[in-house]
């Protein structure tokens, strides 16, 4: 005889499916963490103050401004802006027919007092003129010797001469032009002289720049090129018009092809930085702030531990402290906007340049 199926209640079937799942369940089952991937930074120690940094124009050191010591019209300029020449090179002559003639008109006159004192000479021997009037006559000729020797003097600066080998820089008139003297014609530029960069600083930045003080130039020109120098000049006075400071900063001897008129990006670090020193961190690394007061994240094992530290300037892409870290300790800079004191977390691989 047939047994009859026995059906479970519906309650009692979806026990018993639990308790076979809770059987088959594992410890190894619990969620798992993700834990906060970040990457860090070494705390660095650097210079005391901040380095000051402004833009400026870079010159031959030893520039030129040559002119005729005479006015007149220009005959001929043999150079353009950018020809290399030789020291005793011709530059530039003046038309010399009127200089011409004063130094004849000059020499006439120097010839003729020179005959009247050998006259008078003769003629006191002869006690027909008084003593006064032979001196007169010396006189006369020393008077009209000067003015020879004068007129020489203009003649022999009619033409410019390049006093040294350089290039020129400038060319400021052109032929038949009428000049007047000691106007500039041609600007030289010292060949073995170096370069240097010219430009101004505020008081709050001249008061702390020295001779000698060390410096790194950027040039647009050249870009990913650092050139580096020293403070040579200092201005004592500022300029009427702007009020800033000039200051001379003398290059380092280089093989680039710089040119005169170049806009040059300074960094000057100043004698005062070295008296001290300071701790650096990247400006990733601050989370947040109050006034000079700030925190960074500091790796401590594998947990990211808040501190709080104290602000002193910035400097570029870093951030200098007063206090809060010492040389070394390892702060955290990406990722650190989402942590908590305490968090653990887990370094990220280091970013490696993109292979082609």
């Amino acid at each position: 005889m047939l047994r009859p199926f026995s059906v479970l209640p519906p309650l009692l079937l979806s026990a018993t499916l639990l308790a076979i799942a809770g059987c088959n369940s594992g410890a190894n089952d619990q969620p798992v963490v993700e834990l906060a991937r970040v990457r860090t930074a070494a705390a660095v120690a650097g210079p005391a103050a901040p380095s000051i940094r402004t833009n400026g124009l870079l010159a031959n050191e030893d520039e030129i401004r040559l002119s005729f010591k005479v006015g007149g019209v220009i005959r001929r300029l043999s150079v353009t802006e950018g020809d290399q020449v030789r020291k005793g090179q011709r530059l530039a002559e003046i038309e010399q027919t009127e200089i011409d003639a004063q130094v004849e008109q000059a020499a006439q006159a120097h010839e003729k007092a020179r005959r009247d004192l050998e006259r008078g000479e003769r003629l006191y021997a002869d006690k027909v003129i008084s003593l006064e009037q032979l001196q007169d006559l010396r006189t006369q000729l020393a008077v009209n010797e000067a003015a020879l020797d004068s007129a020489k003097f203009n003649w022999s600066y009619a033409a410019i001469v390049a006093p040294h080998d350089g290039t020129v820089l400038r060319r400021l008139a052109e032929e038949r032009e009428l000049v007047q003297a000691g106007n500039p014609i041609l600007v030289l530029g010292a060949k073995d002289k170096g370069f240097i960069v010219r430009t101004g600083l505020a008081d709050r930045e001249i008061v702390q720049v020295k001779l000698g003080d060390e410096a790194q130039i950027r040039l647009d020109a050249l870009p990913g090129k650092t050139l580096t120098g020293k403070v040579t000049e200092v201005s004592g006075a500022s300029d009427a018009s702007s009020g800033m400071f000039g200051i001379e900063v003398s290059l380092d001897p280089t093989d680039l092809p710089l040119k005169s008129g170049l806009v040059a990006k300074l960094t000057i670090t100043p004698a005062t930085a070295k008296a001290g020193e300071r701790i650096y961190v990247p400006i990733g690394a601050i989370v947040e702030g109050d006034g000079r007061t700030a925190r960074v994240f500091v790796l401590d094992q594998k947990h990211a531990r808040q501190r709080e530290v104290d602000v002193a300037f910035i400097e570029g892409e870093r951030v200098a402290l007063d206090t809060g870290l010492q040389a070394g300790e390892q702060v955290i800079t990406d990722g650190a906007q989402y942590l908590e004191d305490g968090e653990e977390v887990t370094l990220a691989e280091p970013m490696t340049a993109n292979r082609e």
